[in-house]
């Protein structure tokens, strides 16, 4: 159980992060870099890959495609944080779950239960709920939740992709992913640069550090938590997607005096039922 809270916390910390960054006019391109540098050296420490099975039979496609997609979304999520706040980007990015769960239905023909299709029928009004805007001032910019909806949700389901393919561990798979995108990140940054002469500065690399040391530590935690209760992984699937939703929100409601309307509650509330079916589902 400690694995899971510590992943918890590892998550809902990478967005205070962002979070606290909008008091230092910072570079989020920087930050994600280093962020992914940083992560990339720990995840050589501790899961030792072995690169020397990487090879052309590989799945480069996929590899691609997800380095690509995970700092294109990172930068999203941080757009997401700072213009609606951490509740509701927290619960956007945990609803992603709902994406491989109806892929899985419609592409890969698995059985669809009763609690499904309910889970379903009360995830997408929550959904709308939580986005849906207190003000005006908000006005196209739950635009960024939703990306980070998607993205999320269509990340995952390339990441089971590259889980199917057993001849290749998983983390060893997670470096080549991460290379990818530090290739991405450091192209993104150098052109900023070249073209806007934005230059490196040593907070961005601070907080990117930061931001790779808790995303680090939340991918670790949460595969021990799942070797740690190997026989029920639901329990974690519940505890990891629950426990984000809850403590985004006690964080972003009384640390960050984040504005929620009742529609907004009745949203998260909607979206902790729907978690729960889900689970229940998984476990029938």
């Amino acid at each position: 159980m400690l694995f899971l809270i510590l992943s918890v916390i590892c998550s809902v910390t990478v967005g205070v992060i962002f979070k606290i960054t909008r008091k230092y006019n910072v570079n989020n391109s920087q930050i994600v870099a280093a962020n992914y540098l940083f992560a990339l050296i720990l995840c050589y420490l501790f899961f030792s890959p072995n690169l020397k099975s990487v090879d052309t039979e590989s799945p480069w496609t996929l590899y691609i495609v997800i380095g690509l997609l995970l700092p294109s979304v990172f930068l999203f999520l941080a757009a997401s944080i700072k213009h609606m706040g951490i509740v509701k980007t927290d619960a956007a990015q945990r609803l992603s779950l709902f994406i491989p769960i109806l892929a899985a239905w419609l592409i890969f023909k698995e059985d669809f239960n009763s609690l499904k299709i309910t889970a379903f029928l009360i995830g997408l009004p929550a959904i709308l709920l939580i986005l849906s805007k207190p003000s005006e001032n908000t006005k196209n910019k739950w635009l960024y939740p939703a990306i980070v909806l998607l993205g999320f949700g269509l990340i995952d389901i390339l990441f089971k992709q590259i889980a199917s393919y057993t001849t290749l561990p998983y983390t060893t798979s997670l470096f080549v992913v991460f290379c990818i995108a530090l290739l991405i990140m450091v192209a993104v940054v150098t052109y900023e640069w070249i073209a806007n002469n934005v230059r490196l500065q040593i907070k961005n690399i601070a907080f990117g550090c930061l931001v790779g040391l808790f995303n680090f530590g939340n991918i670790l935690f949460y595969l021990k938590a799942h070797q740690a209760f190997s026989e029920n992984p639901s329990t974690v699937f519940a505890g990891m997607n629950m426990g984000v939703i809850i403590l985004g929100s006690l964080l972003g409601i009384f640390v960050f005096k984040e504005k929620l309307s009742k529609i907004n509650l009745a949203g998260l509330f909607l979206a902790l039922i729907a978690v729960v079916l889900i689970v229940l589902s998984q476990i029938k």
